[in-house]
């Protein structure tokens, strides 16, 4: 190859890079890889043969059918998790209570492999939260620091941390004997 030949290459994949870093920023990219490879074991284990020397060994269950669902479910919540980044919660948890059921279903979920990646997977993919830039350009380019947006709310309040203006009667500064309780009548 020609020195021309490469550098056209290079760019080309320095540019794929870019564009695959990008596009990985704005999904729980690794919530969903481990979810998806939690789904892995969990629907492999029960169906493989484990051969020592002359001996082979099943791991098939009488619930090898329950295991190849959860991992399947998995699998598909973590490609959920990277194309479908606003239902990440609902793709989380049930990855979460999946994992859970695979401890009882599936061979101590996939031998704990399964279980662990799709728990963790899960997780990252509950607490993944879009970047800053993106809640920026939604709002119309106007970015404000959260330290910013509460001053407003918080200088109603006094140094000791109770509303100086509060009338509801549930202020444990007040003077109405409360201390912050609620009165049901």
């Amino acid at each position: 190859m020609s020195a021309e030949a490469q550098a056209g290459l290079g760019d080309r994949l320095g540019q794929t890079r870019r564009s695959f870093r990008g596009w990985r920023g704005q999904r729980p990219f690794w919530g969903g890889l481990l979810t998806l490879l939690g789904g892995i074991p969990i629907m492999y284990f029960p169906y493989a043969n484990l051969t020592l020397g002359s001996m082979t060994i099943r791991m098939s269950t009488t619930a090898g059918a329950g295991s190849l669902i959860i991992g399947v479910l998995l699998v598909v919540l973590g490609l959920t998790l990277w194309f479908q980044p606003m239902s990440r919660i609902f793709a989380g948890v049930a990855a979460i209570l999946l994992a859970l059921v695979s401890l009882v279903v599936s061979n101590f979920g996939g031998f704990v492999i399964g279980f662990l990646l799709a728990l963790l997977g899960g997780a990252l993919g509950i607490s993944w939260g879009p970047a800053r830039a993106a809640k920026e350009e939604a709002s119309g380019g106007k970015a404000t620091d959260d330290a910013d947006a509460l001053k407003g709310e918080t200088a109603a309040f006094d140094a000791f941390g109770g509303a100086s203006d509060d009338l509801s009667g549930t202020s444990p500064n007040g003077n109405d004997g409360t201390n912050g309780r609620h009165r049901a009548g």
